[in-house]
């Protein structure tokens, strides 16, 4: 089939086809990563109860970069992602360093689930060689975003609604087994299960503290609604409503699964590497609903997955518009998707199925790999609360006519730089995540140098100043409606 292309040079533009359902369980899919099938076991392990207070904490303070975010983005339609308000607030180097490094966060945590996917394929279909199932996902995913982005939205929905029924079903199947008195060979279904085995910080501090290494991995993507900007319809009103629910959905999708799960069976008996979703309806006797939840699990990963590709293709298409990356990613096919955007994305899933086969243990290629993301997030989500520190010094007007600023403005904002470096402090203390924490800065360097050769070339200049003439023409227009409202106001 021959793809009609649109070039840079007649200004292409992404559709908005994603509607209101489309972007709430694209940010419910965001909020719910993968490490919450997969990764709770090892959490729960290390920290024991105190996982829940972990889970919320770390929600606690991303709902506030996502706040800053939301209010960023709508200050300026004109933003696709928040690369684009990087780069207008804080410089060029902003909008390059943190285009780059979410693309290279979700091409790192696409690999992960590449990795995820053909594990998880092995235990439901012994024998089965791992390249095929890895191949099959990018594939898969590689078709579904190359028809529409309402094909994404679509996609996304369903994975995402998947993810809320299988939670929902966890937690009606658990309390049916705490009521009912169930009995296991670990004891009774009780919610005393939570502070009978050492309290609730049987670890003391520093097995608290191994709980944030792994749990911030969970909340990978929950920035994810912010790259949908340039495509969601009215979003004015449907990121406010998405970003808003975050903090219900981490009290009732992890805090309420967490609790659920060491109260049927107590945290002692939970293992890294082990699903404990699986094991709970194993334990009720339910076999069928294991196998089910092993798929759902799976489809977990593929959700991941798929908005990986979603994410990276629209990342490297603006950053391809605003002179940082290769022109040939800036067109879009007839179906005003980024094509060789999401070609180039694919590709390098592929390297999840190369990974596998260099290492012998599936468990210790996900835990380096989902360091080395997590840390490159931290790195985003801060880049996020930088541009929010900028936006309130440059243009205080504009945060003035917000209808949606952001609570406890820039104190806040100190608040969550602190949280984040206790975070990477906590990734020094276990010698796996230290290692992933040490490889890390080798991105930054390569980015560095890349950035030293690209700034001053005329493509690049030439570029970035259309990219800016389009800002500031929109931002005029903003500014004048923020006047208006002032009078009226007045």
């Amino acid at each position: 089939m021959t793809t009609e292309t649109v070039t840079s040079q007649q200004t292409p533009h992404l559709e908005r086809q994603l509607s209101n359902r489309h972007i709430q369980l694209i940010a419910i899919g965001g909020a719910i990563g993968t490490g919450l099938f997969m990764g709770s076991g090892k959490t729960i392990s290390a920290a024991g109860p105190s996982v829940i207070f972990v889970y919320m904490i770390i929600g606690f303070m991303l709902f506030f970069v996502m706040r800053a975010m939301g209010e960023l983005l709508l200050s300026n339609l004109n933003y696709k992602s928040f690369s684009d308000f990087a780069a207008d607030l804080l410089g060029p180097w902003a909008g390059f360093f943190t285009g780059w490094t979410y693309w290279f966060c979700w091409v790192i945590t696409g690999i992960a689930d590449v990795i995820a996917i053909a594990g998880y394929s092995k235990e439901l279909w012994p024998g089965l060689p791992l390249w095929i199932p890895g191949l099959a996902t990018v594939a898969i995913l590689l078709l579904l975003n190359l028809t529409t982005v309402k094909a994404f939205g679509e996609t996304e929905f369903w994975f995402a609604l998947i993810k809320i029924i299988a939670i929902a079903a966890l937690i009606v199947v658990g309390l049916f087994m705490i009521f009912s008195g169930f009995q296991s060979d670990a004891g009774p279904a009780t919610f005393t299960n939570l502070w009978s085995h050492g309290g609730f910080f049987p670890n003391e501090f520093m097995g608290f503290v191994a709980g944030f290494q792994i749990a911030v991995f969970a909340f990978v993507g929950i920035e994810l609604v912010g790259t949908t900007a340039a495509e969601a319809k009215d979003p004015e009103k449907n990121l406010p409503k998405a970003i808003n629910s975050i903090p219900i959905r981490v009290l009732l999708f992890y805090v309420g699964a967490l609790i659920i799960l060491m109260s049927v069976t107590p945290w002692t008996q939970f293992q890294a590497g082990h699903s404990p979703f699986i094991a709970m309806f194993s334990l009720a006797g339910l076999g069928a609903a294991a196998t089910v939840v092993n798929l759902v699990v799976l489809s977990s990963a593929m959700s991941s997955a798929n908005s990986g590709i979603y994410s990276t293709s629209r990342m490297v298409y603006g950053l391809a518009q605003e002179g940082d990356a290769p022109s040939v990613f800036s067109a879009l096919s007839r179906r005003k998707v980024p094509q060789n955007a999401l070609f180039l994305s694919c590709v390098l899933l592929l390297s999840g199925v190369v990974l596998m086969y260099a290492g012998q243990d599936i468990g210790k290629a996900f835990d380096m790999v989902t360091t080395v993301s997590a840390v490159c997030f931290v790195f985003v989500w801060s880049i996020i609360l930088a541009s929010y520190i900028s936006f309130r010094r440059r243009r205080p007007h504009l945060h003035e006519a917000s209808k949606y600023q952001m609570p406890g403005g820039v104190p806040m904002v100190w608040v969550v730089f602190a949280f984040f470096a206790f975070v990477l402090w906590t990734l020094t203390t276990q010698p796996d995540t230290l290692t992933a924490l040490l490889v890390t800065p080798v991105w930054f360097i390569l980015l560095g140098a890349a950035w030293l050769v690209l700034r001053r070339r005329p493509a690049h200049l030439a570029r970035y100043a259309t990219f800016q003439a389009e800002l500031t023409e929109d931002l005029a227009q903003e500014s004048a409606a923020a006047r208006e409202f002032g009078s009226v106001k007045k």
